[in-house]
C-alpha cells in the first residue's frame, strides 16, 4: 500500500533520544507516553525537582531518571519540558545553549523579556524547537485552517471554556494565579491569528481567574471576540470558532475530535524537524509572538 495520509511512510531515521522535564499530570498524561509510543522517538530519561515523581513517570516506560538537569542534557538529543511556564523559560535557554533540540509548551513564558530570551537563544543556537499548540495538529484544525484561507472574514467569535481550575490535578499555582489568559489564550490567539488575519492589537476585559474577555483586531480590518474561562462548570471542555464573512460562516469546533489523533502527529513532526533540521513554523519565533499578543492584552485592559 503506498504511502498516505492516513499510511504514512515508514520511518527510516534513528529515533530521537528526548529527555522529559517534568512530572506533572501533563507530563504523565501526553509527553511521556507520547514520547515513548516512538517509532520516531524514545524517552531517554525523565528529570523533576521531585525524583520520586520523577521515578513514577518513568517506570511505565523503563525509562531511567536523571539525578541532574545536566545529567539529562548528556543523556539526550532533545527536551520536552512539562513543567510552569517560569521554569520552561530558564531551563529551555540552557537546553538551547548545550545544543539540543526543545519541545515547548505554551505560553514560552510568563513576562515577555523572558520568553523573548528563549525565542533569541534558539535563534542564536540554530537549534529546532517545536511548540505543543495542540489543537494545531489535529486534521480538522488542519482542514478548518485550510478552507479559512479561500474565505473573506469580516469578523470572529471564539470560545475556549472548561472548568478544570475549580478542582482537580491541572487546578495548578501557576494557573490559578494567572488564569485562562495564559493557559487558555495562547490556543485561541493563535487559531484566530492563522484563521482570520494575523492579530495587531488586543484588548483585554474581566478577571483571567473567573472570566475574561478578548477584542483582537486583524491587520485586514476584521475584529475577533475570544472568551476564555478555566472556571466554569461545563459537561466538557469547550473550543470553538465561527468566522463570519461576506461569502458565509465557517465553524471549528473540537467537541467531537479525539485528541489523541494530536499527538502521533507532534511526535513524527517534531522528529522529522530534528533530523532534518527543518521546523515546522510552529516554533519558538511562533511563541514569542503569541507572548506578545498576550503581554499586549495586559498592557491594554
Amino acid at each position: 500500500m503506498p504511502p498516505t495520509a492516513d499510511n504514512p511512510p515508514a520511518w527510516h531515521h534513528a529515533p530521537v533520544r528526548v529527555g522529559l522535564v517534568g512530572a506533572g499530570p501533563w507530563a504523565r498524561a501526553m509527553h511521556a507516553r507520547t514520547l515513548a509510543e516512538g517509532p520516531e522517538t524514545t524517552l531517554a530519561a525523565v528529570w523533576a525537582r521531585r525524583p520520586e515523581a520523577a521515578a513514577e513517570v518513568a517506570a511505565p516506560y523503563g525509562a531511567p531518571i536523571a539525578a541532574t538537569f545536566e545529567a539529562l542534557l548528556d543523556s539526550c538529543e532533545a527536551v520536552a519540558f512539562a513543567v510552569p511556564p517560569s521554569v520552561q523559560a530558564q531551563l529551555a535557554v540552557r537546553a538551547a545553549r548545550a545544543g539540543r533540540a526543545l519541545l515547548l509548551e505554551k505560553p514560552l513564558a510568563l513576562t515577555l523579556d523572558a520568553a523573548r530570551a528563549v525565542a533569541d537563544t534558539v535563534a542564536e543556537t540554530g537549534v529546532v524547537s517545536q511548540l505543543v499548540l495542540t489543537k494545531r495538529y489535529h486534521p480538522t484544525t488542519r482542514a478548518f485552517l485550510a478552507r479559512a484561507a479561500g474565505t473573506d472574514v469580516l469578523g470572529a467569535r471564539s470560545c475556549y471554556l472548561h472548568g478544570a481550575f475549580l478542582e482537580g490535578e491541572f487546578a495548578t499555582s501557576w494557573r490559578l494565579e494567572h488564569g485562562a489568559l495564559f493557559d487558555l489564550g495562547p490556543h485561541l490567539l493563535d487559531l484566530l491569528d492563522a484563521a482570520v488575519a494575523p492579530i495587531v492589537s488586543v484588548r483585554a476585559t474581566g478577571d483571567s481567574r473567573r472570566w475574561i474577555e478578548l477584542t483582537c483586531e486583524h491587520d485586514n480590518g476584521a475584529v475577533s471576540q475570544a472568551s476564555l474561562s478555566g472556571a466554569v462548570r461545563v459537561p466538557r471542555a469547550q473550543t470553538r470558532v465561527e468566522l463570519f464573512g461576506s461569502t458565509g460562516t465557517l465553524v471549528y469546533d473540537t467537541a467531537s475530535i479525539d485528541h489523541a489523533e494530536c499527538w502521533p502527529v507532534l511526535r513524527r513532526e517534531f522528529a522529522s524537524a530534528v533530523r532534518t533540521g527543518t521546523g515546522t513554523g510552529i516554533d519558538a519565533a511562533h511563541g514569542l509572538r503569541i507572548q506578545r499578543l498576550l503581554d499586549n492584552a495586559l498592557r491594554r485592559r
